[in-house]
């Protein structure tokens, strides 16, 4: 077993970037992820996690020799030590687009075995990389401060100053205390209205309270995913959100894209990719609201169908009120990857946005035995998305055409759009 560094200081020339927010060195024969440094630099920094092994972690502290694409943090609670928000604001947007085409390229070459170059795109409404969140989770301190998530810790950094969300999100919060251990849920939709909603802490079991590790990791989770009591305190609790000329009205904690211009472009996209005509059938798996659904309905028809598949009761409810209009969506509660293996075809399109997990082999082999002849995925993790890449390849699929967009400005998170055919 190698010695433990942690805590110990080493001066590091950074190599690649990493999917995670992170740079690549390399001392004495193990490699270093780098936080707060660019490709690059030559940095002194200080190891904030090793477990053993090959690898350890740790915070760019000094910048000896800065990268040309550095400028000072617009984030100023995410440096070492600080919340896990921002992962590049120091950086210049473009050079974090470049830092995530990069990662996303070497994703598709190591899981899916393609060589792919990708450009990251803008969004709208992005500006300087402030000030494009619509909607975020804060944590809540023992103190009843609301805050941030420290980088892979249950700290909570009480500053609200994370730059991400739209103007006047924070308005009030940090004059009132909270309940110990729960969530706020803060939205402001597309009317401009603020929505905070107080969500009760999660109930941990043994596991949860009392191990360090994976286990106990897995179990916080599991409590967090739970469904839990929320209280709306500011706003009703119900958000308007629009994509084109349509409206829906959702619950302010309900799944809806943080960027305020990502809705919009990313159901340009996939309208684009399907290749639907009037008559065709269409699946829209992890549906959501039926976002994508409603714009594939415009394409099929009253003589088509639209099959939409969500696993939260309360999205597809407010989806089929959205979507009262469209004879030919039908939304369904179920988890996909139980419901798809006995959905039957013909289906020309599917389109599939799965969590950040992404959709696993058993989802991409029920998908691919229905026969589609066009699959538009969606991705936020470019790892999972790879993956599901291959999957589908190895299902006789074609990667057609990539789009990458810059979703999250300032964070190393990245959204992709794959258009596969056979």
């Amino acid at each position: 077993m190698s010695e433990d560094w942690h805590g110990r200081e080493l001066e590091l020339r950074l190599g690649n970037p990493g999917h995670g927010g992170f740079c690549v060195a390399r001392h004495e024969g193990r490699v270093v992820f780098v936080r707060h440094g660019l490709p690059g630099e030559l940095v002194r920094a200080t190891v904030t996690e090793d477990r053993g092994g090959s690898f350890c972690r740790a915070d760019a502290v000094e910048i000896v020799e800065p990268s040309a694409d550095r400028v000072d943090p617009l984030c100023p609670i995410s440096g070492p030590g600080g919340a896990g928000c921002c992962d590049f604001s120091h950086a210049t947007l473009p050079a974090q687009r470049a830092i995530k085409a990069s990662v996303v390229a070497e994703q598709l070459r190591r899981l899916a075995g393609v060589d792919r170059d990708v450009e990251v795109e803008d969004l709208p409404g992005t500006g300087n990389g402030t000030g494009w969140r619509s909607r975020v989770r804060l944590a809540v301190d023992a103190d009843g401060r609301a805050g941030f998530h420290a980088y892979r810790s249950d700290r909570v950094v009480p500053d609200l100053l994370c730059p991400q969300p739209v103007p006047g999100t924070y308005a009030g919060l940090t004059e009132r205390s909270w309940r110990p251990g729960g969530e706020l849920q803060v939205t402001v939709d597309a009317d401009g209205v603020r929505h905070v909603v107080e969500i009760e802490p999660a109930h941990l079991t043994r596991t949860g309270r009392r191990s360090p590790g994976r286990r106990g990791a897995t179990a916080r989770r599991a409590a967090v995913s739970r469904p839990r009591r929320e209280h709306p305190v500011i706003g009703g609790g119900r958000a308007v959100q629009r994509v084109g000329d349509r409206e829906w009205e959702l619950s302010a904690t309900g799944f809806w894209q943080a960027h305020r211009g990502a809705a919009e472009r990313y159901s340009e996209v996939v309208a684009d990719w399907s290749g639907l005509g009037v008559g065709d059938v269409a699946w829209d798996l992890y549906g959501g609201v039926g976002v994508f659904a409603a714009a594939l309905a415009a394409q099929v028809g009253e003589r088509g169908a639209v099959l939409s598949v969500e696993s939260a009761r309360g999205a597809v409810d407010d989806g089929r009120r959205a979507l009262a209009d469209l004879p030919q969506v039908r939304l369904e509660a179920a988890r996909v990857e139980a419901a798809v293996s006995g959905l039957s075809g013909p289906v020309t399109t599917v389109v599939l946005d799965p969590p950040r997990s992404g959709a696993g082999r058993a989802v991409v082999e029920s998908v691919a035995a229905a026969g589609p002849r066009t699959v538009v995925h969606i991705g936020c993790d470019p790892a999972a998305f790879g993956r599901d890449v291959g999957l589908f390849l190895g299902q006789g699929y074609r990667l057609d055409a990539v789009r990458a967009f810059d979703a999250f400005p300032l964070t190393h998170h990245v959204e992709c759009i794959a258009r596969l055919v056979r």
